[in-house]
């Protein structure tokens, strides 16, 4: 086994142990009902391009840009214009919430034409709206795409995305969102990840703080009634009340990426009793085809090609490993370690043991 695929197993195996399960606060599992992100989309033009922009062929940014010339007191006649210094760009970007006027927000710009690099350019003034169709931040700056793109007739090189860049800090927040939290007495909990269990040792570590003031209905959320002591300092609540950790129960499941090799599991998975043998069979085929020609001055035959295939086969010899049922993944981790097995061959042997049926928890494949 290779040195990468010792730390590997090694890494696999520290995560297993028990000691190093910890509780989580409320507000890395959960999040108060309305107090969310909320999506800007805008539409822009990036200028300063250096003959990367849009071509003839694509007519919205040349449209654009008249409307934008025409907003400046300029009036041109749109077929005057041959630019490639200007590209159209769709804008986006995440509204946080509580955000308020004056902050400043990164914001995502991608080419919408055909235009070969946004790179050094500068996106002109573009309102971003929400759902509801107000405006709430306006954004313009220097497009930053940490990539290039050059070419000739016959080549070119690229390097990166360079069709989609960055503007950091390049929106204004102009209107921001209503207070969810004001004047209200009850507040909701969502979990990220809905579960019975889970929600209901939330609500158990909140009513030991805060004496009978969580309730359930659901295993998604949890019902929060503001204590008495906290009347207007809502505020200072939910501080106090996303501070306290909670060991969240999760699914036993394996996630593997046979991509990578990457294999996780969770502490709750659990083996049935089953025997494991895993060998290695390699086979080696070489072409090396040959030219057969007649012999000199002779009057007939012709020149061929004759196949020549060298196969070679090798099968490592691995022994049987018995798996025990009720064995943790520290076990099991163990138990395929002494067969001398990489991460990449724990993939199938993680299917094969689900597909015997022996494999207690969720099996993901990506």
């Amino acid at each position: 086994m290779n040195l990468l695929s010792k730390y590997s197993f090694a890494l696999l195996v520290f995560l297993l142990l028990p000691g190093v399960a910890l509780g989580a606060r409320i507000k890395d599992i959960a999040a108060f009902d309305g107090v969310r992100q909320n999506q800007l989309i805008g539409y822009g033009l990036v200028v300063g391009l250096n003959g990367s922009g849009d071509s003839d062929q694509t007519k919205f940014p040349v449209q654009s840009l008249v409307g934008a010339l025409e907003r400046l007191g300029l009036t041109v006649n749109r077929g005057d214009i041959t630019v490639k210094n200007v590209a159209a760009v769709m804008v986006t970007a995440d509204l946080p919430p509580f955000a308020k006027q004056g902050n400043r927000l990164d914001v995502l710009v991608s080419s919408m034409g055909d235009a070969k690099s946004l790179a050094g350019g500068t996106l002109m003034m573009a309102p971003l709206k929400g759902a509801d169709g107000q405006v709430y931040a306006v954004a313009q700056g220097p497009v930053l795409t940490n990539s290039f793109s050059y070419g000739g007739q016959a080549a070119s090189a690229v390097k990166n995305h360079p069709t989609a860049g960055t503007v950091p800090e390049g929106a204004l927040v102009e209107r921001e969102l209503p207070n969810v939290l004001a004047n209200r007495s009850v507040l909701k909990l969502n979990l990220h990840q809905s579960d019975f269990t889970t929600a209901s040792r939330i609500a158990s570590a909140i009513n030991g703080r805060f004496q009978g003031a969580a309730s359930l209905t659901d295993p998604g959320s949890v019902q929060i009634a503001i204590p008495a002591d906290y009347n207007n300092r809502v505020v200072e609540f939910v501080a106090d009340l996303e501070r306290i950790e909670v060991n969240p129960d999760v699914t036993a499941k394996v996630v593997m990426n046979e991509r990578t090799g990457t294999i996780v599991m969770g502490e709750n998975v659990r083996i049935s009793t089953v025997a494991v043998s895993h060998g290695n069979l390699t086979v080696v085929v070489k072409e090396t085809p040959k030219v057969s020609q007649p012999a000199p001055l002779s009057r007939g035959g012709t020149t061929v090609v004759v196949p020549r295939t060298d196969l070679k086969v090798a099968e490592e010899k691995v022994n049987l490993s018995l798996v025990r049922e009720g064995a943790n993944l520290g076990d099991v981790v163990r138990g395929l370690n002494t067969l001398g097995v990489t991460p990449r061959d724990l993939l199938g042997i993680m299917q094969a043991i689900k597909a015997a049926g022996a494999l207690n928890a969720e099996l993901s494949v990506m």
